[in-house]
């Protein structure tokens, strides 16, 4: 038997034993084998290796898998980590032990302890990086630890567990931090709120709160927020901004600051009037500052925010109902209690509903040099808003009555915007003379020159121009011993 008749009876011997195995060419499994160029028909096939998985097209490879369930090493060590953590310390990360930099520093002991015993070969700077998210997890905010510290964010803008933005000199932008999931972001959220005694769920789902500096808090959750919980953080300075700061960054100028120094000082009562983000509350603040130290101030706010320096203050905050409806302790509540607290001002952070005609009766009634904020565009806008929140208070006075009320009350209005640019700038500092017949009159003592452009860096020229008027104000000045120079209104400028 030749060589090619016992290769042909293998072949055949091959076929019987695994029918499901083709014969080789696609031929018959008794086909005569062809005795032209045989041995290149029986050469044994090259193994093809299979491809790689990231160019398969396969549900489930790498390049379907979600970014979120590729896991890198250090995620991996950064989870045992936690969970170590949380097994070895237990109850004591939720106990009032000690103030929170001997926890924080037993939990940094802890997680270099548990890192020691890790197996995974990790770089000094994985390390650093674990040490850091592990302990912001447990005791801070979790991703958004950073940029809460981060000096340069002014505001924080979580749209949902995967989309987090900043605002850093007036401009949004994207980051790459994210939560793991919406139960990781609601985690997060139910931290802040709890720690002022609110909560946020299905029932209540959105919220007003603060951090500790006083930073302002908004969280919004389903079946509300349809494209998962949001959270909003308006960063407050650890260091409160002063007079020169504002005076620095151009939203105002040395003789407006001299001026809002000396009404504060001599107790008129102004309201500071602006937008949303137009920098109301930070300006509420530097006014504030200039009230001399022997006075009693007491405070009332939505959410504490007001960082005042003086030894005598007393501060309240508004309180939500609870799950059974009762217990709500609304602005106009602390504002007609603080009326029986012997205050010498009352600065309320902002006036939004009937609480408006406690506050006037307040400025009425003795307590002169009272502050407070409304939400309008301009001074005139600020006056009809006033007039609307206290027809808000059901007491159905007459129109002119109100505005009586008001022309008698308010002394000042002080206007600030927010440009398009981001930066914040008093736009008219503008005088409550009285009344003409059913009309509340207003005079602009300074205005902002938006005529002046902008300069190579793209902000803006302008600043405040006296109208060169003369306010009426100043024998009210004179009698608490506060004079201005006659120079300060004689300026030209952008009068109308």
């Amino acid at each position: 038997m030749g060589l090619y008749d016992r290769l042909e009876q293998r072949r055949t011997a091959a076929a019987e034993s695994d029918p499901g195995t083709p014969p080789p060419s696609g031929r018959a499994p008794h086909s005569p084998v062809p005795q032209v160029n045989a041995p290149q028909a029986y050469l044994p096939p090259v193994p093809v290796e299979p491809a790689a998985p990231a160019t398969q097209d396969v549900v489930g490879s790498e390049r379907h898998r979600p970014a979120s369930a590729v896991v890198d090493p250090v995620t991996a060590v950064r989870r045992r980590i936690q969970q170590g953590l949380v097994e070895t310390l237990g109850p004591q990360l939720y106990e009032d032990i000690g103030d929170e930099e001997d926890l924080a520093a037993r939990v940094r002991e802890t997680i270099l302890s548990l890192l020691a015993r890790e197996e995974t070969p990790l770089a000094g700077a994985d390390r650093m990086r674990i040490t850091q998210e592990v302990t912001d997890e447990i005791l801070g905010h979790g991703p958004i630890e950073p940029l809460l510290r981060d000096d340069t964010v002014s505001e924080i803008m979580v749209n949902g567990p995967h989309r987090i933005f900043v605002e850093r000199s007036g401009r949004l932008t994207q980051v790459q931090a994210e939560f793991a999931d919406e139960a990781h972001l609601r985690r997060v959220i139910d931290r802040i709120v709890s720690r002022v005694g609110r909560r946020v769920d299905e029932s209540s789902p959105m919220v007003d709160a603060r951090l500790p500096d006083g930073s302002r808090v908004n969280a919004v959750v389903p079946p509300i927020a349809l494209d998962g919980s949001t959270l909003t953080i308006r960063k407050f300075s650890t260091d409160p901004l002063t007079v020169a700061d504002l005076i620095r960054f151009g939203t105002l100028t040395p003789p407006v600051a001299q001026l809002l120094s000396a009404c504060v000082r001599g107790r008129l009562d102004i309201v500071v009037s602006g937008g949303t983000g137009s920098g109301k509350t930070t300006t509420l603040n530097v006014l504030s500052g200039f009230i001399p130290p022997d006075e009693r101030v007491v405070t009332v706010e939505d959410a504490a925010e007001l960082q005042l320096h003086q030894e005598h203050v007393v501060r309240l905050e508004s309180r939500p109902a609870n799950v059974e409806g009762r217990g709500e302790v609304s602005i106009r509540d602390l504002v007609r209690n603080a009326l029986r607290m012997r205050p010498d001002r009352i600065v309320v952070g902002e006036v939004r509903d009937g609480g408006a005609l406690d506050m006037l009766q307040a400025m009425n009634t003795g307590h002169d040099g009272s502050l407070t904020t409304v939400h309008a565009n301009t001074p005139r806008d600020s006056v009809a808003r006033l007039e609307t929140m206290v027809m808000m208070a059901g007491m159905d006075l007459p129109i002119r009555a109100i505005r009586e009320q008001i022309a008698s009350a308010v002394d000042l209005i002080v206007q600030v915007a927010r440009l398009k640019d981001g930066t914040r700038r008093i736009t008219h500092v503008t005088e409550v003379v009285g009344m003409e017949g059913d009309v509340v009159t207003l005079q602009d003592l300074f205005v902002y020159d938006h005529r002046a452009g902008r300069d190579e860096q793209g902000r803006p020229r302008g600043a405040l121009v006296s109208t060169g008027l003369r306010p009426r104000f100043l024998e009210e000045l004179a009698a608490h011993d506060v004079t201005l120079p006659m120079e300060f209104f004689a300026q030209a400028g952008g009068g109308r």
